[in-house]
């Protein structure tokens, strides 16, 4: 299997929304994404299967090591070879996925935020680093596009986090910031228990129009001439914007499941997504 083929296989198997935004992309953008996403897939597993945080944090040390690799292209992982080959065309800067690692090691020291700053520091860094990845690969013309890319990685990560609360508890860890708990009133005994309160959907609202702040924000930031070249974003925004809706139409129940959208009403969102006019 060539580190290509590794990649896609990676990205197919795993079921994501994002998988279907990438298939119009030219091969060698298509090809750099894949190896983009494998690669926040493999660090990510890391840190979700590896029940030993000492074992776990070695082997995200040796990822360092491998991202470190590239640069002078030896790397060994069939996922750094494609970041390495990726890196022919398009500048993905090391320092960046690096701070992916680090957002990841962030899941082997805290399980819980005391507030949305400390939070938002863990979204940087597993989620908006990855959105500025991705708008090179794109493409653009106007620097503007990163913060674009920031703030919509951010609303991807905060969506995440409302549609896995219940996943999140069960496995130990709660990212909703502790002080927002406590504002609204919500025990974490209440969501391990899958304790539908009328307090947990208050909350949940609140989830949800920040999120939706982010992804108006980030939208609005979105320079006209990369429009087009920022499609795939767009069409990953369609699919996650969607699912967000979902979650709010079912009254938030998130806590005893984890809501999803059939693969081929994401795949008919992101193709039809590419098929509208720019914003």
């Amino acid at each position: 299997m060539s580190p290509d083929q590794y990649c896609h296989s990676k990205a197919v198997t795993s079921g994501s929304s994002f998988y279907h935004s990438f298939w119009l992309l030219p091969t060698v953008g298509r090809r750099a994404i894949m190896a983009l996403y494998a690669f926040c897939r493999e660090v990510d597993d890391i840190v979700d299967e590896c029940h030993e945080p000492a074992i776990a944090a070695i082997k995200l040390s040796w990822w360092r090591q491998e991202i470190t690799s590239i640069d002078n292209g030896k790397p060994q992982h069939p996922v750094c070879i494609a970041l390495h080959a990726a890196s022919q065309h398009f500048r993905l800067r090391p320092e960046l996925l690096l701070e992916v690692i680090d957002g990841m090691e962030m899941d082997l020291r805290h399980n819980r935020y005391a507030d949305f700053n400390k939070l938002r520091l863990y979204c940087y860094r597993v989620a908006a680093v990855v959105g500025q990845l991705s708008a090179e690969i794109f493409g653009y013309r106007n620097r503007e596009t990163l913060k674009y890319a920031h703030d919509l990685g951010l609303a991807f990560q905060l969506t995440n986090i409302i549609r896995d609360v219940g996943e999140d508890a069960r496995r130990g860890r709660i990212y909703i910031p502790q002080d927002e708990l406590a504002r609204f009133g919500v025990s974490e005994t209440e969501i391990i228990a899958c304790n539908y309160t009328d307090n947990f959907r208050a909350l949940m609202q609140f989830q949800y129009e920040r999120a939706s702040t982010f992804y108006q924000k980030a939208l609005s930031r979105l320079p006209k001439e990369d429009c087009r070249a920022q499609q795939p974003g767009l069409s990953m925004a369609a699919v996650y914007r969607t699912l967000l809706e979902e979650i709010r139409h079912s009254d938030y129940a998130v806590l005893h499941q984890r809501l999803s959208l059939p693969p081929a009403r994401k795949a008919w969102l992101a193709f039809k997504s590419w098929l509208k006019p720019c914003p």
